[in-house]
C-alpha cells in the first residue's frame, strides 16, 4: 500500500502520518516503511545542530504500522495507544532516513484489544524495538 491507500486505513493525516508504504506478508507479518523528511518539525528542537528524531515518535511510527494487521476494525471504530511495553531504543534515526519497519499480532482481546510486537531499523541496524498494545473504540 502507498501513502494514499494507507490513509484509506488509518485516521492520521500530514503532518502525523508516519509512514509511506505497508505491505502484509503471507505468514501475517506487517512490513512498512517511512522516509523521515529533511527537516520534520519533531526535530526541530531536538537537538539543534544534531537533530534526532525523538522516542516518542518511533514509537509512533511502529504502532501505526502495527494497523495493517487489522484494517477492518477501521471501518466503525478509532484505533488508539493502550500501552507501550518493553520499548528499548538500541540506535538513533536522522533525518533523511528510511525507516524499515516489521510488526506481528501477539495477542488479540476481546476483539477489541490489540498486542503487537514491533521493530526499526535503519540500514539494517535495528533502532527501536517493543511491544505495542492498542484498543479499538466504537467512533
Amino acid at each position: 500500500m502507498n501513502r494514499e491507500e494507507i490513509k484509506q486505513i488509518i485516521p492520521h493525516r500530514e503532518p502525523m502520518i508516519l509512514l509511506d508504504s505497508m505491505e502484509l506478508q503471507q505468514d501475517g507479518t506487517g512490513r512498512a516503511t517511512y522516509r523521515v523528511p529533511d527537516h520534520p518539525f519533531y526535530c526541530e528542537g531536538h537537538f539543534p545542530g544534531n537533530p534526532i528524531v525523538p522516542g516518542v515518535i518511533l514509537c509512533e511510527i511502529m504502532a501505526q504500522s502495527c494497523c495493517q494487521l487489522f484494517p477492518a476494525i477501521f471501518k466503525d471504530h478509532l484505533v488508539m495507544y493502550r500501552g507501550l511495553d518493553g520499548v528499548k531504543f538500541r540506535g538513533t534515526v536522522k533525518p533523511g532516513d528510511v525507516c524499515d519497519i516489521t510488526c506481528r499480532e501477539l495477542e488479540r482481546k476481546h476483539d477489541t484489544v490489540f498486542l503487537c510486537e514491533t521493530t526499526l531499523s535503519v540500514k539494517g541496524k535495528l533502532c527501536a524495538q517493543g511491544r505495542v498494545t492498542l484498543a479499538a473504540i466504537p467512533k
